[in-house]
Order: structure tokens, then C-alpha cells, then sequence
């Protein structure tokens, strides 16, 4: 398949586990908190990565845990987004994961995948619009340790979508909005996405196509979100595509 790049003016980019492999991190602090979590709650089924599939991948931080506590018949306080750390309340827990995140990130160094300036440089000399619609609050910390920050015209964020009162993915109204303020119309739009959430998004909101990244979720299944084109990574857009 080629990709008709003439006719796709805004390429709007999910972070991770597309750009960056911040997905693995983002796991990984899900299932030190939530794991303890359910182990200290006396859970009897315990956190496995198909929960963050099913559950967790591409929301909003704070749907994530009301979901997978849902899925274990666990009930908390809503609490505030503004709540400390800890496990009182939906907004502590989801707290406790981010402070978990950001102790892992400071690790080590984040690199983007491999192929990914390259398609930037591609798709910026070719005169695209591009955009980062994430729904982490640390979309911008996480470009600019990546050095990708640069390239992007707009991040649309965990605190941009709450402060516009946006609805978070599978809903297309960060998709919408991100294309809105790139002077595009979604037809002529791509949606870049590893998330079941986020394509359906992408779907939702008419964009003119909808790229899959499988990065474990598997490829029928981006298929049945609605990804019209499903790869492994972004080096294979660079194969598909036509700049012209």
C-alpha cells in the first residue's frame, strides 16, 4: 500500500509506544503499583500485563485505574487529580503510578524508536503539519529527554485535553482538536497509534487514516479498532510513502 501523502496534510502522533518506547516504562510503574495494590487488597487474580492491554493502554491516567480496579470489583474515592501519592483514592493511586514512572524514566536515557527522525525529517521537508496527541501529563517531558521536541508544532497533553475540557481517547475530540489547530480537516489527517483506544479514536473521528503500531497488541486486533494500515514500526511508513 501506498500512502497517498499528497492528500494527508496533519500526521498527529500518539507517544508511546509509537514515538518513543515509553510504553515499557509506563508498564512497568503500572505493575509495581497496581500489582502491590491488589497483593496488600488480598486480590486472588493478579496484575498481568493483558490487564494493562485491556484495561489501562491509551487512557487517561485516571480511567486506567478506575478500570482495572473495576475489573477486580474494587471501589475508591474518586478523590482529585491534585491528591499526593498514595492509595486512598482513585486520584492518589493514579498519582502514585506517575510519581513510579518518573522514578523509572530518570534511570536512564530515553531513545526514540529507531526510524523515528528519520520520518519526522521526511515528513516536516514535505511540508506536513505534525502533532503529539498524548494522554500522559509528561508527553512534553518525555520529547524533550527523547530530543524529539522540537519537531512538533503542538503537544496535546494530559493538561492541554483538561484544560479544553477534551474528552480522552477512545473519543476523537483530541484528534479533532489537534487537527483543528493544525488548519486541517480530519480527511486530511493521519492518526498514528499503538493503542486499541487510540485507534478507535482515530476511527471515530473520520481522520483520513489510521495507522496501527504493533507493539504487542497484535495486528487483527488494530485491524478490528479500525487501523487501516497496521506496521511494526515507523520505519515501514518511510518504505510505503510518497512525499510527493
Amino acid at each position: 500500500m501506498k500512502l497517498p501523502w499528497t492528500g494527508l496534510e496533519a500526521w498527529l502522533f500518539d507517544l508511546d509506544g509509537v514515538l518513543t518506547p515509553t510504553a515499557a516504562i509506563h508498564r512497568q510503574a503500572w505493575a509495581d503499583v497496581i500489582g502491590a495494590f491488589f497483593t496488600r487488597r488480598g486480590v486472588t487474580r493478579p496484575y498481568s500485563e493483558d490487564d494493562y492491554f485491556r484495561y489501562i493502554d491509551g487512557k487517561p491516567r485516571f480511567e486506567g485505574v478506575a478500570s482495572v480496579l473495576a475489573s477486580r470489583d474494587l471501589d475508591l474515592p474518586s478523590g482529585s487529580p491534585q491528591d499526593a501519592p498514595g492509595e486512598g483514592t482513585v486520584g492518589a493511586l493514579g498519582n502514585l503510578k506517575n510519581a513510579e514512572f518518573e522514578r523509572l524514566l530518570a534511570l536512564g536515557r530515553l531513545e526514540p524508536y529507531p526510524g523515528t527522525a528519520d520520518l519526522l525529517e521526511v515528513l516536516t521537508t514535505a511540508g506536513k503539519g505534525l502533532a503529539v496527541v498524548s494522554s500522559s501529563n509528561n508527553a512534553v517531558a518525555v520529547l524533550r529527554v527523547a530530543g524529539l521536541l522540537d519537531w512538533f508544532e503542538l503537544v496535546v497533553d494530559g493538561w492541554l485535553a483538561a484544560a479544553e475540557g477534551l474528552a480522552g481517547k477512545p473519543s476523537p475530540e483530541t484528534y479533532l482538536y489537534a487537527a483543528r489547530r493544525l488548519g486541517t480537516e480530519p480527511s486530511q489527517a493521519v492518526v498514528i497509534e499503538d493503542a486499541i483506544s487510540g485507534v478507535e479514536a482515530g476511527r471515530a473521528g473520520g481522520f483520513g487514516l489510521v495507522v496501527g503500531v504493533d507493539r504487542g497488541v497484535g495486528r487483527e486486533a488494530l485491524r478490528r479498532a479500525g487501523a487501516g494500515l497496521v506496521v511494526n514500526g515507523l520505519p515501514e511508513l518511510l518504505r510505503q510513502g510518497e512525499t510527493g
